[in-house]
């Protein structure tokens, strides 16, 4: 074989030995071109089996049919090339003998030898990483799709209305047009869903979401916020009357019977409707209006709709009067803690004690913290409630301690009013020191939205700083109701966590709903290889404890396992012996049904 000039170039100017042998046995593919012609002058070992073309070939090939964008010329670089570049560095693609398509990255240099000028392309083989990027893309989009929509309707969820209302908002301020958001509510559902079945309910939810879907238009928003609730935003409203005849539509689409199961049935919805920007000029407040006009639509014999009106005052005068009883209670020690311990799934041994707050009205009696917990957010009370909760907590670990009870971490709800409007880290330092329990004997539960919205506190000092100072203080840190919040999967890997505590509404059709068994099993999992512990909430069935320990949950919290309790009776969940299941434990007080 004629040895290219090229190299007997550099044999003659003593370097050729090493440049031979680097050409020759370098795994890579390796190709010298004409500057001008751009017509192959030698190509290596490597870069002919790869394509499976003998040299002699491939000096007959122009270049753009050795580099090849799946078929099409590779204008870039023949570009760079024609523009002499000092150096080269792209990715596209070869086309084989065997039909195989191989994406490479090319890295170039010009040579010049002697009066003729040269360019050197390595290539290297990228197909398996370009591969991988792209199943990873999928699975992203996948994932994405999966966080942003309803599993069991289709539709968009809380996630995807909160990332496209503010803009639908900002469109309209722009455009100077009104927007409408409409909060529906199922009539008796929880009814349907006891008497027919949770199968049947979720049947009916999928019949709903369609037929709401099918009453408006393309552009507008149609969301499944949760359980039975959805919400429709309308875009560019021109009148009124365009409101009306929409909301009038999805009742009447809605009174219709579905046939589930070969059975008609029939349901409605109450719907409440806010205006922008008349009745709110950001996502909370128009959602809040729709919700108390919503409820005004409940109130008026259900199957309705109701424009939200500041002569609404039912609600404000209860979350008044609430207010008032709040402030009464904090001084009257109508407050008081009860402890629910979360158990070890394998050895039913409690691990941990989580803190609820109990409220009892001098006259109304047992009022359940869904009452009263929105109230005291809103108003600043959940500050000094929150104090309280955490010192009786701190306290009752050292009493349990003095006593000789086993000692196990207690677990504190936080609030994001909490977190924002306190120097929580200084709280805490304050009251362990107190009472001598270390802060690592405390584990603070926090909502998605209380650690990842980027909100300041009054000194300037963001969520994300308080947690990490808390966790200097030896904290733990666990996310409460996992699942039902709208942040990014981003931020775990962003700021540490100890614990996800899966949501009751996940752990409750766990058994029944293969929706609910994948989202639980993909929580497990991903906690797993980011080493964070997981609580399933809501246990109140064997099946469920079982399908959870199958799956690899370490910890579990509900009423199989044990109520909640108040102090003087929690010392029996503090023997370190396995919790008898069959027996069942006192609460002391009546419990709300959600069990909290």
């Amino acid at each position: 074989m004629t040895i290219p000039f090229w190299r007997r170039w550099l044999s003659g100017a003593g370097v050729g030995g090493a440049y031979e042998a680097a050409f020759s046995q370098s795994p890579h593919g390796m190709l010298v071109v004409d500057g001008r012609s751009l017509a192959v002058r030698d190509a290596n070992p490597a870069l002919q089996a790869s394509l499976g073309y003998k040299l002699r070939e491939l000096r007959k090939m122009p270049l753009a049919q050795i580099f090849s964008d799946d078929g099409g010329p590779p204008e870039a670089l023949l570009a760079q090339l024609r523009q002499s570049p000092e150096m080269l560095l792209i990715e596209t693609g070869q086309r084989c003998r065997s039909g195989r398509f191989l994406y490479v990255e090319v890295s170039g240099y010009r040579l010049d030898v002697g009066n003729r000028c040269l360019y050197a392309l390595t290539t290297r083989d990228i197909t398996m990483r370009r591969r991988m990027e792209a199943q990873l893309l999928e699975k992203q989009q996948h994932l994405d799709h999966l966080a942003h929509h309803d599993q069991l309707t289709g539709l968009p969820n809380r996630l995807f209305l909160a990332a496209h209302l503010p803009g639908a908002i900002e469109e309209a301020k722009r455009s100077g047009s009104m927007l409408a958001v409409l909060f529906l509510d199922l009539d008796r559902f929880k009814h349907i869903n006891d008497s027919r079945g949770h199968e049947t309910g979720d049947k009916l939810l999928k019949a709903v979401a369609q037929r709401i879907r099918t009453t408006t238009r393309t552009d507008d928003i149609v969301v499944r916020m949760g359980g039975d609730e959805f919400i429709v935003v309308l875009k560019t409203v021109a009148t009124p009357e365009q409101i009306n005849e929409t909301a009038s539509r999805i009742t009447e689409a809605l009174a219709a019977p579905v046939l589930i199961d070969g059975r008609p049935l029939v349901t409605t919805a109450s719907i409440g409707v806010s205006l922008f920007p008349r009745d709110g000029s950001n996502m909370g407040e128009l959602l809040r209006q729709s919700d108390t006009a919503m409820y005004q639509a409940k109130d008026r014999g259900r199957n309705n709709y109701q424009l939200f009106s500041p002569v609404m005052e039912r609600k404000l005068k209860e979350r008044i009067a609430i207010e008032s009883s709040l402030r009464a209670a904090l001084q009257g020690r109508q407050l008081d803690v009860h402890y629910q311990p979360i158990v070890d799934i394998e050895s039913h041994r409690v691990v941990a004690l989580e803190t609820l707050l109990r409220w009892r009205h001098p006259s109304l009696g047992f009022i359940p913290p869904d009452r009263f917990v929105a109230v005291a957010e809103e108003t600043g009370l959940i500050v000094p409630i929150g104090e309280f909760v955490l010192e009786r907590a701190i306290e009752d670990a050292a009493r349990w301690r003095a006593a000789g009870s086993m000692t196990v971490p207690v677990s504190v709800n936080i609030s994001a009013v909490q977190l924002q409007r306190s120097d929580l880290p200084a709280t805490i330092a304050r009251l362990t020191r107190m009472h001598g329990v270390s802060p690592n004997m405390l584990q603070l539960e926090l909502t998605e939205s209380a650690v990842f919205e980027r909100r300041e506190s009054r000194n300037g000092e963001s969520a994300q700083d308080a947690i990490a100072r808390l966790r200097e203080l030896g904290t733990r840190i666990a996310i409460d109701d996992f699942g039902t919040g709208y942040s990014s999967l981003s931020y775990l890997k962003k700021w540490r966590v100890d614990y996800l505590k899966i949501d009751r509404s996940f752990v409750r059709d766990l058994v029944t709903d293969m929706s609910d068994l994948a989202i639980v099993e993909a929580i497990i999992a991903m906690a797993k290889h980011l080493n964070i512990e997981v609580v399933a909430e809501g246990i109140e069935g064997w099946q469920q404890l079982e399908k959870l320990r199958q799956l690899g949950c370490p910890y579990a919290q509900g009423f199989l396992l044990a109520r909640p309790a108040p102090f003087d009776l929690c010392r029996r969940y503090l023997t370190g012996q396995p919790l008898d299941l069959t027996v069942q434990h006192p609460s002391g007080y009546q419990l709300d049904a959600t069990g909290s």
